[in-house]
């Protein structure tokens, strides 16, 4: 593929007072009658998430009965279907160094560092650092985040470690989220002051917007245009969320952008990780939809428990069922991130081709509070490195690290290992 249009820098943004709007991947940020592949913007960028959710899984409902590739998709993963080519599913590990007296306070340290939280650092300085921080080392630098933390849940989860001593806060407000991804700002609360006072991000942007389009080709507009449309969209949702009404009242510790519809809410998230991706404002993103002990009640599934204490299920068919509808819906809501990157088309692929994506959870069956097998499934191809398409099935205890370590070393992360690793999954 070669380029004849004018050139735009990679990195160009549109900016005006309080915003900063990266741009998505374009042709023309390609030099004239220069092959894409041979210029920096034609490096195809390597991109993670981490999309966890807490309690394990209803295994049974779970993992395919078959493996390979003629497997029948699970009731839980269902939601998945449409993306079947993309999905790798991966059965039979056990995360053995997160096995712990206490659970809910520790297994989630475990779950991308693969160590037990009260040996963090004592084998090697990165023992303890998580999979994503190691990512970070090597394709952080190249965005202006790093990595992106997030949650949907009050509280923050210690999924990110930089360090073994310094674990990443989350979060879980979705303006704020928006903030930090266009605002413009030396702190969140000077960027939130500016937005404040100077309404749409995207209208203080417009006119350098116009003109850059107007010097674009036809198929860099329309890319230009529908991305621009995203920003405006998901602003519009984030500022209706941020206006309290009478629910929002009787809910006086939530905090202010978050969505009274849970749906509304991992949607917003969902949709601004996918600009986060599309427009290389990071690689790297860790996001929990919920925390461990979580009393979150699914009531938009016609749940009254809550989710921790229907977690103790006790084999109780009722108790599981509603379970297994829970964690379907994780998947669904899942599913529309992975549709939105899938459709976002890139340099000689899409976003969901030069992506890898790990979702699953650290604990197996809640009931039991153990860590063998997880449930674990992956989206994207990392650039050509994972196949999709199949169900793998690995012996008993084998390890997750191994999983994490392949998910690094097929995009070409120079790690040896990652907590107690000792192979890759050479399947993947």
């Amino acid at each position: 593929m070669f380029i004849e249009k004018k050139h735009v820098p990679r990195r160009t943004v549109l900016k005006g007072i309080g915003a900063s709007i990266g741009l998505p991947l374009l042709g023309a940020m390609v030099p004239a009658s220069t092959a894409w592949a041979d210029t920096p913007a034609g490096k195809t960028p390597k991109r993670f998430a981490f999309v966890g959710f807490p309690h394990g899984a209803i295994m049974d409902h779970w993992s395919p009965a078959e493996t390979g590739t003629n497997y029948t998709m699970s009731a839980i993963l269902k939601p998945l279907e449409p993306f079947r080519k993309h999905l790798t599913i991966v059965s039979g590990l056990r995360n053995k160094p997160a096995e712990t007296p206490e659970p809910h306070a520790y297994i989630e340290q475990g779950w991308l560092t693969c160590v037990k939280p009260t040996e963090f650092g004592k084998a090697d300085p990165d023992s303890g650092v998580s999979c994503d921080q190691m990512a970070v080392r090597y394709v952080g630098q190249e965005t202006r985040l790093p990595s992106l933390e997030l949650t949907a849940a009050q509280g923050s989860a210690r999924l990110a470690w930089r360090t073994p001593t310094q674990s990443l806060p989350q979060e879980g407000n979705p303006r704020a989220v928006f903030q930090k991804l266009f605002g413009q700002g030396d702190t969140d609360q000077e960027r939130a002051q500016i937005l404040a006072e100077t309404g749409s991000i995207l209208d203080r942007v417009t006119g350098q917007a116009k003109r850059l389009q107007a010097s674009l080709g036809v198929q860099d507009r329309v890319i230009v245009s529908d991305y621009l449309d995203s920003v405006r969209e998901i602003e519009r949702r984030v500022q209706m969320a941020s206006k309290p009404d009478e629910r929002a009242l009787t809910i006086p510790d939530a905090p202010i952008g978050t969505p009274n519809d849970i749906t509304e809410y991992f949607k917003l998230m969902f949709d601004l990780m996918a600009l986060a991706f599309q427009a290389d404002i990071t690689r790297v993103i860790t996001f929990s939809m919920d925390r461990e002990a979580s009393m979150r009640t699914y009531t938009n599934l016609g749940i009254a428990e809550g989710f921790h204490p229907l977690s103790h299920h006790g084999n109780n068919p009722q108790k599981m069922d509603k379970l297994v509808q829970i964690q379907k819906y994780h998947a669904e809501v899942f599913a529309g991130f992975i549709k939105k990157i899938e459709a976002t088309k890139e340099s000689d692929g899409t976003v969901l081709d030069h992506s890898t994506i790990l979702f699953g959870s650290d604990m197996s069956n809640s009931d039991r509070h153990n860590n063998d097998p997880l449930p674990s499934a992956i989206l994207g191809h990392a650039n050509g490195k994972i196949k999709g398409g199949q169900h793998l099935k690995y012996p008993q205890d084998s390890r997750h690290g191994d999983l994490l370590l392949t998910l690094l070393q097929r995009n070409e992360i120079p790690v040896k290992a990652i907590g107690d690793s000792s192979n890759g999954l050479s399947e993947v």
